[in-house]
């Protein structure tokens, strides 16, 4: 469990990050957590989702802007994710690295969600341990050869 200080002072909010290994658990059919995806579209039609398409959602924590490609904060980042998940239900949150998913917890926690878990590491640890992506597939699927 890590604490975290999202403002430079002592902070109330703590953070629970769990490993990659310990969130595909939660995340998998028997663990009985959702997975909500906080990088931007472009990030998961670049890079592929950690679980089936269905089985998480995306909500950006961050939008990249046209200027100079910086990132600004979703505005409406907890309206988006209270409109899909309740207050109770248990979400593991995660991000490419694992720093914008631990700022969500913060403001998912804030704003009253019980039970949020930071996915430490993020995209990154997902696949530095082998686990599987999916990927939209835009196209029709190749004709198979006899």
């Amino acid at each position: 469990m890590a604490q975290t200080d999202c403002c430079g002072g002592s902070s109330e909010s703590v953070v629970t990050t769990v490993d990659v290994a310990a969130a595909r658990e939660l995340i998998s059919p028997a663990g009985g957590h959702r997975y909500l995806d906080v990088r931007t579209e472009e990030e998961l039609t670049r890079l592929g989702h950690l679980v089936e398409v269905d089985g998480s959602l995306n909500v950006p924590y961050m939008f990249i802007t046209p200027q100079a490609g910086s990132r600004v904060k979703n505005a409406q980042f907890v309206e988006q994710v209270a409109s899909l998940f309740t207050k109770d239900e248990q979400v593991v949150v995660g991000c490419q690295s694992g720093k914008r998913s631990e700022l969500a917890c913060i403001d998912l926690q804030a704003a009253g969600f019980k039970n949020v878990k930071n996915m430490g590491g993020g995209y990154l640890a997902w696949l530095d341990h082998g686990f599987p992506v999916y990927h939209i597939n835009h196209s029709p699927p190749a004709q198979g050869t006899a």
